[in-house]
């Protein structure tokens, strides 16, 4: 997350709380991250899916197979 918002000061994140409210992200700063993903490591996070992102915990949950299994780039 630290590669993806370097600006945010992630020292306080609680893995279980949604990114959202702890750092008072708005639609736009979630989408940011999202196409980070994308530019980054080549993941595709479908719309649907958006809500696998809601905190440290469930993003890592979501994403880690996908490293594991080379669908990041």
């Amino acid at each position: 997350m630290a590669e993806i918002a370097p600006d945010e000061d992630l020292s306080e994140v609680k893995p279980e709380i949604r990114l959202r409210d702890q750092l008072d992200l708005d639609s736009m700063d979630f989408l940011d991250i999202v196409m980070e993903l994308r530019k980054q490591h080549g993941i595709d996070v479908p719309e649907a899916e958006y809500r696998q992102l809601e905190s440290l915990d469930s993003s890592a949950n979501y994403l880690l197979p996908k490293f594991e299994s080379g669908a990041a780039v």
